[in-house]
């Protein structure tokens, strides 16, 4: 009987990314007394053959991470920031070209709402006050070209009548009664999908953002699901430059609250609000190919 050495696997590393992750950046663009504000949460992740610096501990292709975070901010003082979309672009074919091995880079940002100040009847120059739900856009950029994306994430909506869940499947564990009229509340988080890279990202994201809300007003909802569909189909009728979006929604539920042991009725007005657990309802809707 002969005996076999066994082999030893060969170990490699497969796979490889790093960046620079939450750089808070601040801009104020002064233009005498009345100010503009663009508040910036910024993520860097750069692809490539990092493998000398992972296996061998050799760095001189390396870029830092804290050169990365100095260039967000150098990049900002001199680009106006008129989109968070453009702005993410720059930062992408910039960081493409920091590196003999850097083959792909993904820029993150996200824009916290800052509204004026209202002081009799007019927007204050230089006060504001935050917003609800961010913006947010995703650039990738690598040898097949770039991709923009933007989307809304953390916000609240909710309408209190014009929805129901009903007739739906049964079986032994089932004890949720039908609902006809009850409060609809979500936590909206969408992101879509440009077809270019050369577009008017300003107009187009508020553009978005105020078709997802006026659908979400503008029919009974039999569903969550189907009020998501209905969101996103009326985004790709409306908006061309679309070519697909995603949504997320969490539904926050708004229990009636049992009254009648207390001889009261409550007539669709008294709810508690659970946080867990909760449904969670996702899904894409895109152009047919």
């Amino acid at each position: 009987m002969t005996s076999s050495t066994p082999t030893t696997p060969s170990i490699v590393l497969s796979h490889a990314n790093y960046g620079k992750s939450a750089v808070r950046l601040v801009k104020v663009t002064r233009d005498g007394d009345r100010h503009d504000l663009r508040d910036l949460n910024v993520d860097v992740m750069l692809d490539g053959d990092f493998s000398a610096s992972y296996v061998d501990g050799d760095n001189r292709a390396m870029l830092a991470t804290d050169t990365m975070r100095n260039t967000i901010y150098a990049l900002a003082k001199d680009d106006p920031i008129e989109s968070i979309e453009a702005f993410g672009m720059r930062l992408a074919q910039h960081f493409l070209k920091t590196g003999p091995t850097v083959t792909g880079v993904q820029i993150r940002i996200v824009e916290y709402p800052w509204n004026r100040i209202a002081v009799n009847g007019q927007e204050h120059e230089h006060a504001f006050t935050r917003g609800a739900g961010e913006r947010v856009a995703v650039i990738s950029v690598d040898a097949a070209g770039m991709t923009v994306q933007a989307g809304i994430d953390n916000l609240l909506i909710l309408k209190t009548t014009n929805s129901g869940w009903e007739d739906f499947y049964r079986e032994q564990y089932t004890t949720l009664p039908d609902a006809r009229d009850r409060i609809l509340a979500t936590v909206l988080t969408a992101d879509w999908t440009y077809t270019s890279a050369h577009a008017d990202f300003e107009r187009l994201w508020s553009s978005v953002r105020d078709q997802i809300l006026v659908t979400f007003t503008d029919h009974y909802s039999p569903s969550v699901q189907n009020t998501l569909f209905r969101m996103g189909k009326a985004v790709l009728e409306s908006h061309p430059d679309v070519q697909k979006i995603h949504f997320s929604l969490p539904n926050k539920h708004h229990l009636l609250f049992d009254l009648a042991r207390f001889g009261m009725e409550n007539d669709n007005q008294i709810f508690h609000v659970t946080n867990d657990p909760f449904g969670l309802i996702e899904g894409t809707v895109e152009r047919s190919q």
